[in-house]
């Protein structure tokens, strides 16, 4: 169960040949929308100061690009994206656009250089904005040239274009790239594809357009696939991944972009352009700012993830590849025993060394009975403070009783 590193204890059966040489052996990047898509959550409303400690973190996490907002259509987007371009980040700023002359003359007045620019494609979409195919095609190399002439490097991002007829997105795809665009995003706007759908979609465009166009992909979360559909992407020859912290967003939520990162690292032995060890404080602070609370069994993130309550399971704890499949250490995770309804010996044996309390041979027993029985009585885990009141309430030597 050995991986290359000592850090990963995950199957031996994805470095198969035929899995391992599917993926690119090239480095995945990450495009963050938090600021943007990630705040269309609903109930979440972001201040500038918030973007701004958001975006830090993104930039200490190793996000290459930060989508710090949609300016055209919200003036604290715009005051966010002037306070993130004072901040002297390593990460690229992109900006928000529709297709549309006004939201690129926004870019260029905020100075920024690059920016996704969206345009609907399914006919669906066409028919909910009441546009035609040649309408919206003429939009797009319209937006496109406009860009290039204001010297604003652009990712054409086509809304729905995984429910795109396919001679039409091939085709708007190539006039964007012809009009100035330098990117192409496949947008799965409704998580309306399985990883399958979307690895063959992803090898289709990188087919149209070339090896040296980058392609992005951008999922959302519908089936709960966003994970598996990004992994998808990057074997189809995807080589920027777009998604959230926390795969906040929308309905059920955007990619995110730190469970891909994990996945790609740890069981496909993909390079990522993402400090695994900062993610944790990445998803607390967004966590914090948007408000809302993670699930404690969430991937990566969770509080639950390296705390370990059943007896069964402490009894391995001094084994950490036996009961996880990567170390804590790979996440900057803390490790710990907690004490509750399902504990054992040993999980009482390994809180008071971590506490640094010493109890007889003799106590172990009563002491387990009494965290088994408060734990049933509180409906929950005991606290630190609760398991040393038990420990040193019961007698050492055992009652003596007189005839």
């Amino acid at each position: 169960m050995s991986h290359k590193s000592d850090k990963i204890w995950v199957s031996e059966l994805n470095g198969r040949p035929e899995i391992r040489d599917a993926f690119p052996r090239t480095t995945i990047r990450f495009y963050d929308t938090t600021l943007r898509d990630g705040e269309q959550t609903v109930g979440v409303v972001f201040s500038p100061e918030q973007k701004l400690e958001i975006a830090r973190k993104l930039d200490e996490l190793g996000v290459s690009r930060i989508e710090a907002g949609f300016p055209r259509v919200s003036p604290e987007d715009a005051e966010a994206i002037q306070l993130m371009q004072k901040a002297n980040l390593k990460a690229e700023l992109w900006g928000f656009s529709r297709a549309v002359k006004g939201d690129i003359d926004e870019l260029v007045r905020l100075g920024l250089r690059a920016s996704v620019v969206e345009a609907p494609t399914s006919d669906i979409k066409l028919k909910a904005y009441g546009m035609t195919r040649e309408g919206v095609l003429c939009r797009v190399v319209d937006a496109m040239a406009i860009a290039k002439q204001n010297g604003i490097k652009t990712a054409f991002f086509a809304v729905d274009g995984t429910r795109t007829e396919l001679d039409f997105l091939k085709r708007i795809y190539l006039a964007a790239l012809e009009a100035g665009a330098a990117e192409i995003v496949v947008v799965d706007t409704i998580g309306a594809c399985g990883p399958e759908a979307v690895e063959f979609l992803i090898r289709e465009v990188c087919h149209w357009v070339g090896p040296n166009v980058p392609v992005h992909f951008h999922g959302h979360n519908d089936f709960g696939m966003a994970t598996a559909c990004a992994v998808a992407a990057v074997r189809g020859g995807a080589t920027w991944i777009q998604g959230t912290i926390n795969g906040m967003g929308e309905r059920a939520g955007n990619a995110d972009i730190c469970e891909i990162a994990l996945a790609l690292r740890c069981l496909y032995d993909v390079a990522v352009a993402l400090d695994l060890t900062k993610v944790r404080d990445a998803s607390e602070a967004v966590s914090k700012a948007s408000g809302y609370t993670l699930d404690a069994w969430k991937p990566l993130v969770g509080e639950n993830l390296f705390m370990r309550e059943s007896g069964a399971v402490a009894t391995q704890f001094h084994i950490p590849e036996a009961i996880e499949p990567y170390s804590a250490e790979l996440v900057h995770a803390h490790r710990g025993i907690v004490l509750g309804k399902k504990s054992g010996p040993d999980s009482i044996d390994l809180k008071c060394k971590e506490l640094g309390l010493t109890i007889t041979s003799e106590q172990r027993a009563p002491i387990l009975a009494e965290v088994k029985k408060r734990s049933i009585a509180k409906r929950g885990l005991l606290t630190n403070e609760e398991f040393k009141e038990i420990a040193t309430t019961i007698p050492r030597e055992p009652v003596k009783i007189r005839g």
